[in-house]
């Protein structure tokens, strides 16, 4: 598990920084594994992208005033969940956006999540489609509204640096160095001058 004070500092410095890590996922007796491949940093007291922009604190925004490494989960289009780490410190509202993922731990069950069936069933538009986007990471990954909160430090949801760490397999395709791209974050129009910020970083 990487240690909290990986998310305590600069959001869009974590944001990059969390792209190659792994997610893992526990409930029951399951474990899924997913390396992190795109993310988009969110920072309230001057990205009017942000949910918490201008410091506004609601009951949907005060998860992002916890400690870092709290998972911020909220719905998008009352349906699909997004998942967020809070960064910076306690008090200052600003996440990161898990945007995309690629499985590489108990793949099977990722895929019944997201397409009731294993992997090697899915069709070519599901492959390229299987976690690239925030509400595909969510349904894959079993994650909803109840993780919203989830501290720092929990088993059922957390990021490490290798797939060792959380006692899996290692991936050998993730030898080597990143090539990693910077670019405008997705789906943020209304944000005015917000929408030209450089704060997604994707594989």
């Amino acid at each position: 598990m990487l240690p909290q004070a990986f998310f305590s500092g600069d959001t869009v410095e974590t944001a990059r920084a969390l792209v190659g890590k792994y997610l893992v996922r526990r409930y029951g007796r399951i474990t899924l594994a997913a390396r992190i491949t795109e993310t988009e940093a969110y920072v309230g007291r001057m990205d009017k992208a942000c949910h918490a922009y201008g410091y506004r604190k609601t009951e949907r925004t005060k998860t992002l005033y916890a400690p870092p490494g709290t998972a911020y989960v909220y719905l998008i289009y009352g349906m699909h969940c997004c998942l967020n780490f809070v960064t910076e410190g306690e008090g200052e509202p600003a996440a990161v956006l898990v945007r995309g993922l690629a499985p590489r731990y108990n793949q099977d069950i990722i895929a019944e999540n997201r397409f009731h069936c294993k992997c090697g069933e899915m069709t070519a538009y599901q492959k390229k489609n299987f976690l690239n986007g925030p509400g595909k990471v969510c349904a894959g990954m079993n994650i909803d509204r109840a993780l919203n909160g989830l501290p720092y430090g929990s088993q059922e949801l957390f990021v490490c640096g290798r797939l060792e760490e959380a006692g899996l397999p290692p991936c050998p395709d993730d030898d080597g160095p990143l090539d990693l791209k910077v670019g405008k974050r997705i789906g943020i129009d209304y944000a005015e001058e917000a929408v030209d910020f450089p704060w997604r970083f994707y594989l």
